[in-house]
């Protein structure tokens, strides 16, 4: 058998091998939002909120199950009789008896427990509203952080660009063939460029501590969406579809759905407040007596009954009870009516984002085509003079700004997407893996992990 030391070394080697064989890649997407299930407190308020309010079933229950108690005795007696002080009894006495009782009729209690179920489901669905709460937190700050790296990228690519603008600029008038205004327009522009391009550094970290903020874990680098990701409509592509899907599915008409059929529940219970119980009952009691007793020193008794009990009048208590059941019922049905409106307007709205959002990314991408065109003709006409460089230094801002907003537009069609199917409570992790697939290992974006590559930047 080989050491246990012999071992470890092989297995610190074998380990060493892998390490170098294949090299940690980037975290996806699904890294990220495996990483936030586990860590994310908002989901773990609503995990344990969840927990609490479903304990509210065995505990309503247990009103409508039989219930069993005991209790027990001992005494020391000391008994004298005044006629003849010679005879003085002392003796002890203890006892012991069972009662179980079972309710039989009793709908109080019985519309108490299927509110408690109702509840129950309300908060499930608010837990699974949570759950895809956290899908859609999970691809916005990942998207955020794409967002914050396309913006860097395309102030980095206007600040080279301006800076050789400015060096020939600095070479024309150098030997005379521009005035020293171009030369200033230049600078100013570069300037400019070195602003835009040291905020997008500060939101690029800002936003990578937000995906961390999220997951727990600080990532250094994540996979990029690819290009080849579909840009298309909603599926279904009509908008009365989307809302009639919302309407049976979303999570929150559903829980108002079950809370105001709690409170409808609620009513009867408190109604019933008027009703008879009744409860079947069985008494076992063993006494022992070391006295002097005409049945003997030991009893062993069983009693079995049927008890009701009928309230009469108690105040006023069980009609102001019911009459604020009442109330509370009407403030969830208005809470209904609200969602359903909300729902309504927020999934039309969203599927006209979505919508145009196609529209808006195919556009942005030809405007970059053009812009590009553009650019080149400006330059051109500077060269020989029909143009001067203030053209040419916004044409290339218009390019670079250009190409930013195609990156953000994509980006705002993913998020767009997501809240789409949030809204018609169809959104669950099959669609996280669907857009993971369309994530580039190969094209990692970075974190700055120290201040000489934001400096750098």
């Amino acid at each position: 058998m080989r050491p246990l030391t012999s071992r470890r070394i092989h297995l610190a080697v074998l380990t060493s091998l892998l390490l170098i064989t294949f090299p940690a890649r980037a975290t996806d997407i699904v890294d990220v939002y495996e990483a936030a299930f586990g860590f994310d407190p908002v989901l773990g308020a609503a995990r344990a909120s969840l927990d609490a309010t479903s304990e509210a079933i065995p505990q309503t229950r247990s009103l409508l199950l039989p219930s069993v108690g005991m209790q027990g005795g001992t005494s020391w007696n000391e008994r004298e009789f005044p006629a003849d002080s010679r005879d003085k009894q002392e003796f002890n006495e203890h006892y012991w008896s069972a009662r179980a009782s079972t309710p039989i009729v009793d709908l109080e209690n019985w519309y108490t427990h299927t509110s408690a179920i109702a509840s129950v489901d309300a908060a499930k669905h608010n837990f699974s509203r949570t759950e895809q709460d956290l899908l859609v937190r999970t691809v916005s700050r990942y998207i955020d952080v794409l967002r914050a790296q396309a913006l860097l990228d395309a102030t980095r690519s206007e600040e080279a660009a301006v800076q050789r603008q400015l060096e020939q600029v600095q070479q024309r008038f150098d030997v005379g063939l521009v005035a020293i205004t171009d030369v200033l327009e230049a600078q100013a522009a570069f300037d400019a460029s070195v602003v835009n391009r040291i905020q997008a550094v500060g939101d690029h970290d800002i936003f990578f501590e937000f995906l961390r903020s999220l997951a727990g874990e600080p990532y250094t680098e994540i996979d990029f969406i690819s290009e080849e990701l579909p840009i298309v409509d909603p599926d279904p592509t009509n908008e009365e579809d989307w809302v009639k899907v919302a309407m049976e599915n979303n999570f929150g008409i559903l829980s108002a759905e079950s809370q105001l059929t709690a409170a409808n529940r609620v009513i009867r219970a408190r109604r019933s407040g008027h009703l008879p119980t009744i409860d079947g009952t069985v008494t076992y009691s063993h006494f022992v007596t070391g006295g002097a007793n005409f049945l003997g020193g030991k009893t062993d008794t069983t009693v079995y009954g049927l008890t009701m009990t009928l309230p009469i009048y108690q105040g006023g208590f069980v009609n102001s009870r019911t009459r604020e059941a009442q109330a509370l019922s009407n403030q969830s049905a208005q809470q209904l009516a609200d969602s359903r409106r909300t729902v309504s307007r927020d999934t039309r709205s969203l599927f006209r984002r979505v919508a145009t959002d196609v529209v808006r990314v195919k556009a942005r991408l030809q405007a970059i085509t053009s812009l590009e065109s553009s650019l080149e003709a400006t330059e051109t006409g500077y060269e020989v003079g029909t143009r001067n460089i203030v053209d040419v230094l916004q044409a290339q801002n218009r390019l670079f700004s250009s190409q930013f907003d195609y990156a953000d537009s994509r980006y705002n069609y993913i998020r767009s997407l997501f809240l789409l199917k949030q809204q018609a409570g169809t959104l669950n992790p099959d669609d996280l893996y669907e857009l993971n697939s369309f994530t580039d290992p190969n094209t990692p974006v970075k974190a700055l992990t120290s201040l000489k590559d934001r400096s750098s930047s």
